[in-house]
C-alpha cells in the first residue's frame, strides 16, 4: 500500500492565489515529481465548485486524488482555526501555510504528522499592514502549530531566527528554500510583448505596494533625487494602498509624471520580459521573509540591487548590491548612490548579472521538495 502525503492546495483555487498560490502550485508539482518509490501525492481542498475540482486535477496530474472537505474555504478556515473538524483525518499532511488542521494527535510513530509553513512574520512584525482578522487569524494559528505541529517549514534562516523570537518550535523548525516561479522564463516572442507593454530602451524595475515596509517610498524618493540617474521606473504591484496614490507619492518626490508606472503581472512570461529587460531590480523592502523575487531576478540576469534586510542578505549571497536601511535617515540617499553606481558602471552591472545568474542556480522546487520528502521521512 502507497504512503500517501496529503498536500493542502486550497490556495490554488482561492478567489486571490497570490504569492502563496504560486508557490502551493509550484511545491506541489515538484512533490508530485519527486515522489519516492511507493508514496504518492493526494490533494486536500476546500468544498468548491466542481470547475475548482477540475482544474486542480488539470493542474496536477499526478495526484493520487483530492480529498474534498465537506465545509467552504471560509468555514474551514474557521473550523481548523479552533480545532473543530478532523477533515481531512490522520496520515501525512504538509500545508503551504498556517492553514492547516492543526490538533492533537499521536506523532510517536510517524503515522501521523502535520508540517505547516510560515512565509513571513508581518502579524507581530507590521500588524497595521493587514487587517484585524487577519492578525488574528495567524497568532491564534501560530499557537496551535506551537502546541500540535510537527515541524514548521520556513524559507530561510533569518525567519528561522525571528520566529524563534515569536514562538519556541525548538528544534522543529526546517529551512527548505523557494525558487522562481513556474513558467518564469524569457518567451519566444517576448520582442512582441515589449512593444506592447511600451517598455522603453533602460529603466528599472521594484515590486511591491506603497506599504511603508516595502520601501517603494523611499525608492521612489532616491530617483526623485537631482544626482540620480533620470531612469523610467516600473513597479510590479498596484497603483493604490490605502489612500495613497502611485503617481502622487511619485510627483511629491520629484519624479516627473509618467516616469513611473505599475503593472499587475499574473502572466510569468509578461513578467519575464519585464524583468529581462530592466537595466536593475531594485528591492527596498525593510521587511522580507523568503527573498523569491530576488532569485527570480537573479534567474533572469538581471542586476539586482537590495536593501540589507537579513532575508536578503542571506539569499543573495553578496550576488546583489545590498543597501542599509538603517534606523534614521539617509536610506534614499543610499538607494541613489548604489542605483547611480549600477547604471553607470557597466562592468559592475555585469559582474552582478554573471553573480546573479550563477546564485540562481542554488535554488530549484526540485530540491526544495525533496527536502519536503526527507522531512517528512525523518518524523
Amino acid at each position: 500500500m502507497p504512503t500517501t502525503l496529503r498536500m493542502i492546495v486550497d490556495q490554488v483555487v482561492a478567489p486571490v492565489p497570490g504569492a502563496l498560490g504560486r508557490y502551493t502550485n509550484a511545491i506541489t508539482a515538484a512533490l508530485i515529481d519527486t515522489a519516492p518509490p511507493g508514496c504518492e501525492v493526494e490533494g486536500v481542498v476546500s468544498s468548491s465548485l466542481p470547475s475548482d475540482y477540475e482544474l486542480l486535477l488539470e493542474r496536477f496530474p499526478g495526484l493520487s486524488g483530492l480529498y474534498k472537505s465537506s465545509l467552504a474555504r471560509r468555514e474551514l478556515v474557521a473550523a481548523w482555526q479552533f480545532g473543530l473538524t478532523t477533515s481531512p483525518g490522520g496520515g501525512m499532511i504538509h500545508a503551504p501555510s498556517l492553514f492547516a488542521p492543526l490538533r492533537r494527535h499521536d506523532a510517536s510513530a510517524g503515522v501521523d504528522q502535520t508540517v505547516a509553513t510560515v512565509h513571513d512574520l508581518l502579524a507581530w512584525t507590521h500588524p497595521e499592514s493587514l487587517t484585524a482578522t487577519t492578525v488574528a487569524w495567524n497568532k491564534a494559528m501560530m499557537k496551535r502549530a506551537r502546541k500540535h505541529a510537527d515541524a514548521i517549514v520556513v524559507p530561510t534562516h533569518a525567519l528561522a531566527e525571528r520566529l524563534a523570537m515569536v514562538a519556541d518550535f525548538g528544534d522543529r523548525v526546517r529551512v527548505i528554500g523557494t525558487a522562481p516561479r513556474l513558467g518564469l522564463k524569457l518567451p519566444r516572442d517576448a520582442a512582441d510583448r515589449a512593444a506592447r507593454f511600451a517598455l522603453p530602451r533602460d529603466y528599472l524595475v521594484t515590486a511591491g505596494t506603497l506599504d511603508p515596509r516595502n520601501g517603494v517610498v523611499d525608492l521612489l524618493e532616491a530617483l526623485g533625487r537631482a544626482d540620480s540617474p533620470d531612469l523610467p521606473i516600473i513597479v510590479l504591484g498596484p497603483e493604490n494602498w490605502g489612500e495613497l496614490h502611485l503617481a502622487a507619492v511619485a510627483e511629491e518626490a520629484g519624479i516627473a509624471r509618467g516616469r513611473v508606472r505599475a503593472l499587475e503581472l499574473d502572466d510569468p512570461a509578461d513578467l519575464a520580459t519585464v524583468l529581462s529587460g530592466a537595466t536593475a531590480f531594485v528591492a527596498p523592502s525593510h521587511d522580507e521573509g523568503s527573498g523569491t523575487s530576488l532569485i527570480e531576478a537573479f534567474s533572469l540576469g538581471v542586476p539586482v540591487i537590495h536593501s540589507d534586510a537579513p532575508a536578503y542578505v542571506e539569499v543573495a549571497a553578496e550576488a546583489g548590491r545590498s543597501v542599509a536601511v538603517g534606523g534614521g535617515t539617509g536610506y534614499a540617499e543610499r538607494l541613489a548612490a548604489a542605483i547611480t553606481a549600477v547604471v553607470e558602471d557597466s562592468e559592475l552591472a555585469d559582474r552582478l548579472s554573471i553573480a546573479g545568474t550563477d546564485r540562481a542556480q542554488a535554488f530549484t522546487w526540485r530540491d526544495s521538495a525533496e527536502r519536503v520528502w526527507q522531512l517528512h521521512a525523518d518524523l
